[in-house]
């Protein structure tokens, strides 16, 4: 099944929004850990600045359901959203070594 990065850039309210949503952004997240693959936050100088999500989906569409379902999201804490599809050729968490 494909899996699709989300890499997203905080919009100017993040560190606002940020702890209104957590909670609720963390129970959609275990919600739903059977399709994420990979999350976490980008860093700049220990600051959070975006995070990089990877989601497997039956298709884009699937993914972004998912994603765009998540609170975090629905308040506007991301500026930017960038969504491509992603195959894993190499690293240790790579999830098989049969290749893509």
């Amino acid at each position: 099944m494909p899996v699709y990065a989300f890499y997203c850039r905080d919009g100017e309210d993040a560190p606002k929004i940020r702890p209104t949503v957590r909670e609720e952004h963390f129970a959609h997240i275990f919600d739903h850990v059977g399709s994420y693959r990979l999350g976490g936050p980008l860093k700049k100088d220990g600051e959070d600045v975006g995070a990089l999500i990877l989601i497997e989906g039956e298709d884009e569409v699937a993914a972004r359901a998912i994603f765009e379902g998540d609170p975090y999201v629905i308040a506007g804490g991301w500026q930017s959203i960038n969504v491509t599809e992603f195959v894993a050729l190499t690293g240790t968490w790579r999830p098989s070594e049969d290749g893509p």
